[in-house]
Parts: C-alpha cells; sequence; structure tokens
C-alpha cells in the first residue's frame, strides 16, 4: 500500500505541497500529480477546486479528486485508482514542482 516515506506504487508523495497561492493536499513530482481529497464542504468550494485546478494543469500538472468517504470506506480503491491514473504521466523528474 503506501511505503513509510509516503511511496505508492513507486510513486513518492508530499503532503501539503505548496503550488503557487495552493496547498495540495499531496502532490508527486515525478508524475506531476497531484491527489486531492475532498471532504463534505466540497460543494461549497467547487469553484475554487476549478481555480486550482485550472492552475495546475496550465502548470502540467494533473489532479485526481476523491471524497473524503471513499478514502475511509474503500482504501484500496482508492489507491488503486491512483497508481492506474498515475502510471501514464510517470517521466523523469526535471521541474519538480509548479511554479
Amino acid at each position: 500500500l503506501v511505503g513509510p516515506e509516503g511511496q505508492l506504487s513507486r510513486l513518492a508523495f508530499r503532503r501539503q505541497h505548496a503550488a503557487g497561492p495552493y496547498i495540495l493536499d499531496f502532490y508527486c513530482a515525478s508524475a506531476r500529480l497531484c491527489v486531492e481529497v475532498d471532504g463534505d464542504q466540497h460543494d461549497v468550494a467547487s469553484a475554487r477546486d476549478r481555480d486550482r485546478d485550472a492552475f495546475l494543469h496550465a502548470n502540467g500538472v494533473r489532479t485526481l479528486r476523491f471524497p473524503a468517504r471513499d478514502v475511509l470506506s474503500n482504501l484500496q480503491g482508492v489507491v488503486d485508482a491512483i497508481t492506474l491514473r498515475s502510471e501514464p504521466l510517470r517521466q523523469p523528474a526535471a521541474d519538480t514542482s509548479p511554479e
């Protein structure tokens, strides 16, 4: 599952990673992948989330979002989805952080 240094299937994620004006829940520099865990307030924050996703996309970062209830009730399914969706994104890390 997740190793002692925050690694998921050979992907190393940083928690609470700064990206421009945003703080990302989880960020993997080698895959240029952001994983966001959305709580119950997500409907209220959806415009802010769209702005964040657009900023990240413009900087070459893909965002995956998961409801917190899925993380709590189906962690292995979430891990599998992240692993599956990150495969085509893996590339050598030249620039490791969005501006």
